[in-house]
């Protein structure tokens, strides 16, 4: 059973390859299955990156899996990045040395091949084997080069006979790996790189039988590789468990006739009927009904709104209570958040995967060093100095500490509860001076509660109006209704029961309590119900103007006090955000779709100045707050946790989100934070900056040894074992100081 598994898996592969016909994958697998093609349209593509509309990856999540699972047994495929929400697939493949055609019939056969059940068992199960094989032989490049030292040492300082044909071998096949990236550097990228300096110091230093010498230069080689390798194969993990947060059916009235059809069925001039508890799957306007609608989503607006006949709806938005009949005006991607999908799809796009620092630094170094060999040679024919100059020659310290600081940080990073995706998001948490942040559940607890009870005259207790209120208002799912619930339960209230009552969308309720008539609701509910509320108003002369939202109570025709409600700050936001200001000197703004009198009171609590305040904001806007801040030379942290932070998330330079943030802000977000409380934040900037001030000195510590090693064998010249130790002992340092984030806390 193994071996057909794997045989299949094998076919399956070279299908892919090999760009078969589907039929003859579906024979091989043993699929008697008939598939109807998959529609998707090609909506972007550059070299190395293609972007797919798949309205298939909308609801079919096992289709999804398949799709990347395939795409990983693709050698041609880097990463696939999925969007649900949006129907995206983004798929970025090795562009160089195939054709246009052939790439695009390869992705032809992933998205078809991807219904195939029996096919994508196969895949999946090749794919978990390669994972297993690729985790147990992790370190298995460093075999040979451990084996060429072992045999350096018996034959060198053992003393014992070891033929040196045998040890040579044994470096050459060590060697493989870096003379197969010279070349390949060489043929394909036309420029010499780092291993082609490697290559010539180890192959002159081993034809002078200096031969351990040679092998600890490939050990520490290849031990940079291993690191730099597994810090990408970390950064390339993604959740495939994105699911779309619309209806997948909607509920029409067509010709006068109810149906539930399909979401992606619904047309522009349809009626569409929304019952309590769903979301609305069209931007239209009301045709009949009210509704009290929780927009928090898509606007970040904290307290749900009453909405009725000729007002407009939006897409994603939740109707929490009351029935209402929508005129579909723009449907699917046309809507507000479709567009906000799209602006993430147009965000400028960064490689998730982690940077090659170290190569990019030890590049620089390549040509003079072959330069000042090259001079040496020529002046002297001295074959050892030659050696020893190629020998000092950066790299190797360089590619070895950079990864190895950039993967300690992640893992530091991840022990503390904080997700940071890839070496990219960690440089530019280093580097970032201005810190936008979302206000309702990235600043505020995200959740109504109640922070004040006033009462009508000094003979009311407020614990009176309280149990009254909370009697009336008991089993209502509004959100302030079940915040006075639960404030009454904390206080210990008596919750009487409830007799006949009333609940009027929008204004508030009326109820019989122990044999009173009590109305609970809005400032325009009791003042159509004759309520005089101006005893209220004389005693608490800012009750109007303190900026929190009120709910008034009263009883038998009489107020008897008023109750305010607050979506209030987390407990840590007034620190973090000092911290942030004063510790790291950054700029910080608050967006936010909430309206400018809340926005305005939570900014002042936190110090952050009017002018940085943008409220109301939709998050077409918040994406331009961005753009504006990085023409005037800003690096951004965008901080949200919505659907309507995601087109922020995706256009700042790097995103934070939450683990109880939106499917979509987790998908976009660079940083994640697992604990949920914003001091991560901090910590996440603190230990990029350390590991940004640990990197600077490995390059000190390589650069100021090397150069003066340089200098010796250049001029009086040096033994390339005096210069191998230099450089391997400069490298080894480090190597060391750069796993200081796993050993202190970031300070």
């Amino acid at each position: 059973m193994e071996k057909l598994e794997v045989d299949s898996a094998r076919v399956l592969q070279n299908q892919i390859k090999l760009q078969n016909q589907l039929t003859s994958v579906a024979n091989n697998n043993n699929s008697a299955t008939t598939r109807s093609e998959v529609a998707y349209k090609i909506v972007h593509a550059t070299p190395g990156r293609v972007r797919v509309r798949i309205p298939r990856v909308i609801h079919d999540l096992e289709y999804t899996r398949s799709l990347q699972a395939l795409a990983s047994l693709d050698d041609r495929v880097l990463s696939v990045c999925v969007k649900p929400d949006a129907a995206s697939v983004t798929i970025c493949y090795k562009s160089k040395g195939y054709s246009e055609a052939e790439l695009r019939s390869g992705l032809k056969l992933l998205i078809q091949l991807a219904s195939d059940r029996d096919a994508c068992i196969a895949a999946g199960r090749a794919l978990k084997r390669q994972e297993q094989e690729a985790e147990a032989s992790y370190w298995s490049a460093m075999k040979l080069p451990v084996m060429a030292t072992a045999l350096s040492l018996l034959g060198g300082p053992f003393g014992i006979t070891i033929p040196s044909v045998i040890i040579k071998g044994t470096i050459a096949l060590a060697t493989l790996p870096i003379a197969q990236r010279a070349w390949e550097s060489i043929t394909k990228e036309r420029k010499l790189n780092t291993d082609f300096l490697d290559l010539s110091a180890i192959s002159i230093v081993t034809a002078q039988s200096h031969f351990l010498t040679s092998c600890s230069m490939v050990v520490l080689i290849e031990l940079g590789e291993a690191i730099r390798d597994h810090t990408a194969r970390s950064s390339h993990r993604q959740t495939l468990d994105l699911l779309s947060s619309l209806s997948q059916f909607v509920w029409v009235e067509r010709d006068g006739c109810k149906q539930q059809i399909p979401i992606e069925q619904v047309m522009p001039e349809d009626t569409v009927i929304v019952y309590p508890g769903e979301q609305i799957p069209v931007d239209g306007s009301i045709l009949k009904g009210k509704a009290l609608i929780d927009e928090h989503k898509l606007t970040g607006e904290s307290m749900p709104v009453v909405r009725t006949k000729g007002q407009e709806v939006y897409a994603s938005t939740l109707v929490r209570e009351g029935q209402i009949y929508i005129l579909a005006e723009r449907v699917g991607a046309d809507t507000r958040a479709g567009r906000t999908i799209q602006l993430i799809e147009e965000a400028p796009v960064h490689d998730t995967r982690m940077e090659n620092y170290a190569a990019k630094i030890a590049d620089r170094a390549v040509l003079p060093t072959l330069l000042l060999s090259g001079a040496i040679f020529s002046l002297t024919g001295n074959v050892a100095r030659t050696a020893s100059v190629l020998t000092i020659d950066f790299a190797t310290g360089i590619r070895v500490s950079v990864p190895t600081t950039i993967m300690a940080a992640l893992i530091a990073a991840a022990r503390s509860g904080i997700l940071i995706r890839c070496g990219r998001a960690l440089e530019k948490l280093a580097q970032v001076d201005a810190i936008v942040c979302d206000k309702t559940g990235t600043l505020t607890q995200g959740e109504v509660t109640i922070v004040g009870i006033k009462t009508a005259a000094s003979s009311i207790e407020p614990s009176k109006v309280l149990e009254l209120a909370a009697a009336a208002e008991q089993r209502i799912t509004h959100p302030v209704a079940e915040a006075i619930m639960r404030y009454a339960q904390s206080q210990g209230a008596t919750i009487l029961p409830r007799g006949k009552w009333q609940y009027q969308v929008g204004f508030g309720i009326r109820a019989e309590i122990d044999g009173q008539t009590v109305l609970v609701g809005s400032e325009r509910y009791l003042v159509k119900e004759e309520i005089d509320l101006e005893r209220l108003y004389d005693r608490y002369l800012d009750l109007k103007t303190v900026g929190y939202p009120t709910i008034y109570v009263a009883s038998n025709g009489e107020a008897l006090g008023a109750i305010q409600y607050a979506d209030p700050l987390r407990s840590e936001s007034k620190e973090v955000i000092q911290t942030l200001q004063e510790q790291f000197g950054t700029e910080i703004y608050l967006l936010t779709g909430d309206n400018q009198q809340r926005a305005n009171l939570v900014a002042k609590e936190l110090n952050i100045p009017p002018r940085h305040v943008c409220a109301e904001a939709f998050p077409e806007q918040k994406a331009e707050v961005i753009k504006k801040l990085h023409a005037r030379g800003k690096t951004v942290a965008f901080v949200g946790d919505g659907l309507n932070d995601s087109a922020g998330l995706a256009y700042a330079d790097v995103s934070v989100s939450f683990r109880d943030g939106s499917e979509v802000a987790r998908e976009t977000a660079d940083v994640v934070l697992m604990k949920n409380d914003l001091r991560g934040l901090v910590e996440a900037i603190a230990i990029a900056r350390h590991a940004q001030k640990i990197i600077r000195q490995n390059t000190g510590i390589v650069a100021l040894p090397n150069l003066y090693g340089m200098a010796i064998a250049g001029t009086v010249g040096m033994n390339p074992m005096t210069a191998t130790f230099i450089n391997n002992g400069s490298s080894v340092i480090a190597g060391v100081n750069g796993l200081r984030p796993l050993l202190t806390d970031g300070s």
